[in-house]
């Protein structure tokens, strides 16, 4: 039997009592995911990723572990209620246009001493003065670095387009802005080389891709940390006492960590290892979250139609944005119909031995995504559910 064969044989096991659609994590998995991070991160704290995570329960229980420390948050509204439920070290990893968000955040010494929002823009900062309403709490602030590799004099650019501050001068005059602005307060930078940490290197059957795309992050990982140094001691010139340099994610975590500037790093995918991260040199994991879809059709030989999966990811539309079927070994999705909002046919030898009511596990693509189709996630311990916890939207929560 190979370990997948095994791993579908315990999901199986745990689940039977337990009608599908539903979705699991695997806490071996998890629990050696969360280890394998903290041995990459070399000693710097690791800041989970809520939004690649997006349950309440798993984020407890992993910053119950040593290296990890901190939530890098998605949306204001949800690092507010994070902070209301015991959570005290949060930062929004993205500018936010919530004002009421800001007029609680503002009002409440408790939440501005636990809650740090994202700026890279003066107006920004006029939006977030505009939305107080009274309150006159000082707000903690990070400025973001523009990671974006730029080449032939900018005309080439790779990289997301995230911040409009790319230079050291840039990154501390925005510093000097805030500091003299009242009601604020420069304690961190984040940069998150997403080109770099989200991309994968080693991608099936494209062998010159990934060779092309190898060559991109060493050269843009180089660049990266001599600006990022260069950043920091420019910021640290204006704000000597800066708490934290926050940079990386799941496909970067020792490269980041090597980086003298670098404080903390920021990771949640690698938690649950979605399909997304099956194409990296630098680390391989144990796929922790998978949802299982019941067969209720079998239209002929080699054929069953399962409830369902059609949940592709956010990003470029793609075929890496669709879930992949798993379990059993061997199926594929119809290509003239692909994974279906309400039903999905799968072809191949191991549908003939599926009957009415089993399973077939599913990897979904990007990470937390996942849990926003589902109200509770059962989590496995060997062979049996050990736990049921809700996600985010189970607690009723939909951020974004």
């Amino acid at each position: 039997m190979t370990a997948r064969a095994a791993d579908r044989a315990r999901y199986d096991r745990a689940t039977a009592h337990l009608d599908a659609p539903l979705a699991i994590v695997d806490l071996d998995a998890f629990d050696a995911n969360a280890d394998d991070l903290v041995r990459r991160a070399g000693g710097k704290p690791i800041r989970v990723a809520s939004k690649s995570v997006r349950c309440r329960a798993l984020l407890e229980r992993v910053l119950a572990k040593d290296g990890f420390a901190g939530i890098m948050s998605f949306t204001l509204a949800e690092s507010l209620w994070l902070a209301r439920s015991g959570f005290d070290d949060i930062l929004l990893a993205y500018p936010s246009a919530d004002r009421s968000g800001y007029a609680e955040l503002a009002a409440d010494p408790k939440l501005t001493a636990a809650v740090t929002v994202m700026v890279d823009d003066p107006a920004q900062l006029a939006f977030i003065d505009e939305a107080r309403a009274g309150g006159t709490e000082v707000i903690r602030v990070c400025l973001e670095l523009d990671t974006s590799l730029k080449l032939l004099g900018g005309k080439v650019r790779v990289g997301a387009r995230r911040s409009p501050l790319h230079s050291p001068a840039q990154v501390a005059d925005m510093a000097r802005l805030v500091a003299r602005r009242p009601g604020f307060k420069v304690v961190g930078i984040m940069a998150y080389e997403g080109h770099i940490a989200g991309v994968g290197d080693a991608v099936a059957g494209r062998p010159l891709r990934s060779r092309a795309v190898r060559l991109m992050q060493a050269t843009a990982r180089k660049e990266l940390a001599e600006r990022r140094a260069a950043v920091v001691r420019a910021v640290r010139a204006v704000v000597p006492d800066l708490e934290f340099v926050n940079g990386g994610g799941t496909g970067s975590v020792q490269h980041t960590a090597a980086e003298g500037a670098v404080t903390e790093i920021g990771a949640g995918s690698g938690l649950y290892v979605p399909r997304l991260f099956d194409n990296y040199t630098s680390f391989s994991g144990r796929p922790a979250a998978l949802f299982a879809q019941p067969v209720v059709r079998r239209p002929g030989v080699g054929v069953v139609t399962v409830l369902g999966g059609g949940y592709p990811a956010s990003g470029a539309a793609g075929p890496d944005r669709l879930p992949v079927p798993y379990l059993p070994e061997g199926l594929k999705y119809d290509p003239q119909e692909g994974p279906g909002e309400v039903q999905t046919p799968l072809l191949g030898s191991p549908a003939d031995d599926l009957l009415i009511g089993d399973k077939v596990w599913f990897r979904h693509a990007k990470a937390g995504e996942l849990c926003e189709r589902f109200e509770v996630l059962r989590l496995i311990e060997g062979d049996a559910v050990t736990a049921t916890v809700p996600t985010y939207r189970g607690e009723g929560h939909t951020f974004l």
